[in-house]
């Protein structure tokens, strides 16, 4: 039993699993403080039973966010020791920041408005869910400029063998980080627009509280139209940060293998790593790879022989999860621009309400999919370019990690379980 391989699965399973509550918690904060906010400006009591029907679903999701989100910066001391002791100077910092500045201040208006209704005036009971976007996002920024470092490092020096922080505001506020922040919010966005849709879509096939959910699939159908499109835009200038930072991620996305000027996209290509080939190669587009990376239909794009076979990452889970998770999110906007055509017409249109309905999961799936790009992509290394992550990873045995890993498997499946029996329970019973 390989402990690198088991404390790589142990992370990978800890880190998917609690980013299936992220992006609801991210999105829906935003949305159930619109919706107070407009209770409060005209007094609807449909926007107040909206803002405590989806509330309550933001709790719950919330509630298994943070309980799965703590194991996660444990991990960098048990499984990732070595790591931990080599960017500690840089990571410390950041961690720090997210727990006494957006956690503490996530948690307290939170609690506020869980038990402050009818007890502290309307307008502040909105602006604390206000409080709460605004913080629920400042932890997901802090968050990211630690897995952008990772990806990319900058303001750093490497001092008796470690990596000490010189410029902090490289660190916080690299491109690298700020384009990944915007692609996890709109990933999170879109996820809520369709969670909100599909629930809202159940309701409707059986014409129950017509006026309250149909409002409520509108707002879900707005906000992942606008993102989805968003999405696709940023996810560009994302792509052309990745042929800069991380050429070899960007040759395995891409299933490139030669060094190539004009080099093509292929809509379906099965790489063959081993002999470094293409088993299949299905619809070359040439030069919109060059395109898409560098603005250049003849710009040259290095290919994976050109990079040591020891530096490549999995090219067949890179390749795979990327074009899983273009065409999601080319669905996701054919979706969605035809809900806005049958937006005034939902009750009719029950076909439409029936896809819906069972295209929730495909949201989550599109998210994992980023995920895997994003981390398999970045292999071998834990530091892009500076630690290995075999040289990363904590002088452990094999049997030692496998237990934690059936543990976290265990628990973290029971967990899942019970939190999405709690919001589908009370999403199918309706607004009270």
């Amino acid at each position: 039993m390989d402990p690198i391989l088991l404390s790589r699965l142990q992370s990978a399973t800890a880190t998917m699993f609690h980013f299936i509550f992220v992006p609801l918690t991210l999105g829906l904060s935003l949305l159930v403080a619109i919706m107070e906010t407009r209770y409060v400006r005209t007094g609807d009591e449909t926007h107040l039973a909206m803002t405590k029907f989806w509330g309550k679903i933001f709790l719950i999701n919330f509630a298994l966010g943070v309980v799965t989100g703590l194991t996660l910066e444990f991990q960098f001391g048990t499984n990732w020791g070595s790591f931990s002791t080599f960017s500690g100077n840089i990571f410390g910092p950041v961690l720090a920041a997210e727990t006494t500045s957006s956690f503490f201040l996530e948690s307290v208006f939170l609690g506020i408005w869980i038990f402050g209704w009818n007890k502290v005036p309307k307008a502040f009971h909105a602006a604390c869910m206000w409080i709460v976007f605004v913080a629920s996002t400042m932890s997901a920024f802090w968050i990211i400029v630690v897995n952008a470092w990772m990806q990319h490092p900058v303001g750093y020096v490497i001092n008796n063998g470690q990596a000490v922080l010189v410029d902090v505001v490289a660190v916080l506020f690299q491109k690298t980080a700020i384009l990944q922040l915007l692609h996890v919010l709109a990933g999170s966005y879109i996820l809520t627009g369709f969670f909100m849709m599909s629930i809202s879509a159940y309701h409707l096939l059986r014409r129950q509280h017509i006026d309250f959910f149909e409002r409520s699939f509108r707002v879900g159908l707005v906000f992942a139209l606008f993102f989805s499109i968003f999405a696709l835009v940023q996810g560009d200038l994302h792509g052309s940060n990745t042929a800069r930072t991380q050429p070899a991620k960007l040759a395995a996305m891409e299933s490139l293998w030669e060094t190539t000027e004009r080099a093509p996209v292929y809509l379906f290509a099965f790489p063959d790593q081993e002999n470094e080939r293409n088993l299949i190669e299905i619809g070359p587009i040439p030069g919109l790879a060059s395109f898409l990376a560098y603005k250049d239909i003849d710009a040259e794009v290095t290919g994976l022989r050109d990079i040591p076979a020891d530096e490549r990452p999995n090219v067949l889970m890179t390749s795979f999860a990327f074009k899983g998770m273009i065409g999601l999110g080319m669905l996701f906007i054919a979706l969605t621009v035809w809900g806005w055509f049958r937006r005034k017409k939902l009750l009719d249109s029950r076909l439409y309400l029936k896809v819906m309905l069972v295209a929730l999961p495909l949201p989550y799936v599109a998210n994992t999919l980023g995920w895997i790009v994003t981390e398999v992509g970045r292999q071998p290394w834990v530091a892009y370019g500076l630690l290995r992550t075999s040289d990363g990873a904590s002088k452990l045995a094999g049997g030692q990690v496998l237990m934690t890993l059936l543990g976290f498997i265990l628990v973290y499946s029971l967990l899942g379980v019970l939190a999405f029996f709690l919001m589908f329970r009370h999403a199918k019973k309706g607004p009270a």
